[in-house]
């Protein structure tokens, strides 16, 4: 059976180091916001080229302390809209609504699956203040497009990336290119996850927040900690969401092979793309506006690779049969789920026909090349 994910193979190649950080945590005697978060955090920052990490507790908080921290600096107020994708994980969704802030979505394109800037105009009114972004998949959405309708409109651009460890890379990759290519991300802040099957995966959860902007960092590092920067004293009303120590040591493991690992995934993606050729099989548009090509490559890091097809149930029990798993990212629209029941009649075709087609194939930097040439083969005879 190829599994879709293979957890422990991913993770074997780090179990020594993996013993060796967690004796040295116990020895340290230092268990919370000690010098493995404070290493991780130094040391994602740096790879992400931006001035500030903040670890906290999952992905989830991360979204929602971006914006909390922007109501406690006045940038936002509770009741103000916020632009986010139809067609994405719920919790999205759930971070706006957490914040007291009012979720306005829009579709997608069917191509690519993330939000299409030209019908974001479309939704803005005076209660707008911010787009949240998706980079769904791995995959970045266009920013050249939405940051030039953020500035002309006065947004905030918020980005979740929670499935994008790594983008965004420049054709060269490379710490480098890396920082090139965010020279002009000045303001805003991004949402990571580090759930135990992201491209950079803990061994449980773990989240954090990337900014270059100073107030919003201070003030989210207050507000993971109880609101407090000086212990015993509180300046905001805040929440418990620290990154663990532990997990943090896990992550400075494996940070330094987060680049290899996502040449990895590109490669198995790029064999997908070029490979599986089946009518019954719709590829995913690797591509952004003005992007094309391999450098379009360089714009996805495939925390997933996701096909479409009419007979979704169909495929998946053939490649079950044939011993290949797969998984479905999403089987239902946020829209359409029973805790938004007042949404649940709102129409939109384009994200309930992504939610209707969508099939994730196996993709992992532990894939073998065999097993990738059996994934392909038993597509083709699909």
């Amino acid at each position: 059976m190829i599994k879709f994910l293979d957890l422990k193979k991913i993770n074997e190649p780090y179990e020594t180091a993996f013993q060796v950080k967690l004796k040295a945590v116990l020895e340290s005697g230092w268990y919370i916001l000690g010098n493995e978060v404070n290493a991780f955090e130094s040391n994602f920052a740096a790879y992400c080229g931006t001035k500030h990490c903040i670890g906290v507790g999952n992905g989830f908080d991360a979204l929602v302390l971006i914006f909390r921290g922007y109501i406690q600096l006045g940038k936002l107020q509770k009741g103000d809209e916020v632009i986010v994708p139809a067609n994405t994980y719920i919790a999205s969704i759930l971070a706006i609504l957490e914040a007291d802030l009012i979720p306005v979505l829009v579709e997608p394109k069917l191509e690519t699956y993330n939000i299409d800037p030209d019908l974001i105009l479309e939704k803005i009114t005076s209660k707008t203040k911010a787009i949240l972004v998706v980079h769904l998949y791995g995959q970045l959405a266009e920013m050249d497009a939405i940051n030039e309708i953020a500035l002309l409109n006065d947004l905030i651009v918020i980005e979740d990336a929670a499935q994008a460890h790594g983008s965004p890379f420049a054709p060269e990759g490379g710490t480098k290119a890396r920082e090139k290519a965010l020279l002009s991300w000045a303001g805003g802040a991004r949402a990571y996850s580090f759930y135990p099957g992201k491209n950079l995966g803990a061994l449980g959860d773990g989240g954090a927040v990337t900014t270059n902007d100073d107030a919003l960092s201070k003030v989210i590092q207050s507000l993971r900690n109880y609101g407090s920067e000086k212990k015993y004293y509180n300046d905001y009303i805040g929440v418990n969401s620290r990154l663990d120590e532990l997990q943090a040591a896990f992550l400075n493991v494996k940070l330094p092979n987060l680049d290899a690992e996502n040449k990895i995934r590109k490669l198995i993606a790029k064999r997908y793309l070029s490979e599986i050729k089946n009518d019954k099989i719709i590829l995913p548009a690797v591509s952004l506006r003005g992007v094309s090509g391999n450098e379009a490559m360089h714009s996805h890091v495939f925390h997933l690779f996701v096909i479409r097809t009419q007979n979704r149930h169909e495929l998946q029990q053939y490649l079950l049969k044939n011993g290949i798993q797969t998984m479905i990212h999403y089987p239902i629209a946020p829209h359409q789920q029973k805790a938004f029941e007042g949404w649940n009649n709102f129409s939109f075709p384009i994200t309930e026909k992504i939610h209707n087609e969508v099939l994730s194939l196996p993709m992992s930097p532990v894939l073998t090349v065999d097993e990738v040439d059996f994934i392909i083969s038993i597509l083709n005879s699909y």
